[in-house]
């Protein structure tokens, strides 16, 4: 499996993935809703705060996870949220997507941020050190409909400290729907 962050040549290839695995796993409307998240946020969100990696497999796109910024006014970390990760149908449960979070988490540590976060599920992102965190300590753009799925991680080791000011997330994914 190589990892790619090039994303601008296959960008139609990463929203038709999202699209499909949303589709079979959610329905289609979930899927278009997805798709076009992730469409909207490659051409919208400012290369500075998108984070695109991919997957592939004998040239075959098989995985892609989008992190983007998520600032709190007030406060000087630097934070990621990952969302949306999609694994092509045919290659799930193979590791993938855990492979390709572990490399993302790894270049936005070693770029120096400070805080990588996720809403999802707590059992699966526990296996790659996401750890559940309060509304209160660590507050969502929106409020969530199920607040056990907020999760974060310290990328430098230090402490998951309570954020100072309202969150701002990027333009495509400032929607509750999301949330």
């Amino acid at each position: 499996m190589q990892f790619s962050t090039d994303y601008e040549t296959s960008a139609p290839s990463i929203a038709a993935l999202f699209e499909a695995v949303f589709s079979v796993s959610e329905g289609a409307e979930e899927g278009a809703l997805i798709g076009d998240l992730a469409r909207r946020m490659m051409a919208e969100t400012p290369e500075a705060d998108l984070r695109v990696f991919t997957a592939w497999v004998d040239g075959a796109l098989v995985g892609a996870i989008l992190f983007s910024r998520l600032v709190y006014q007030g406060d000087e970390r630097s934070v990621f949220v990952l969302g949306p990760v999609a694994v092509a149908e045919e290659r799930q449960g193979r590791g993938i997507g855990q492979g390709i979070i572990r490399h993302g988490l790894d270049m936005l540590r070693a770029e120096g941020v400070d805080v990588a976060m996720t809403y999802g599920d707590p059992n699966y992102y526990a296996r790659l050190s996401f750890a559940p965190v309060s509304e209160h300590d660590i507050p969502a753009p929106f409020a969530l409909r199920h607040p056990e799925g907020w999760l974060g991680q310290s990328l430098n080791k230090a402490p998951l400290v309570p954020f100072h000011g309202p969150p701002h997330c990027v333009g495509a994914f400032n929607d509750p729907v999301f949330w």
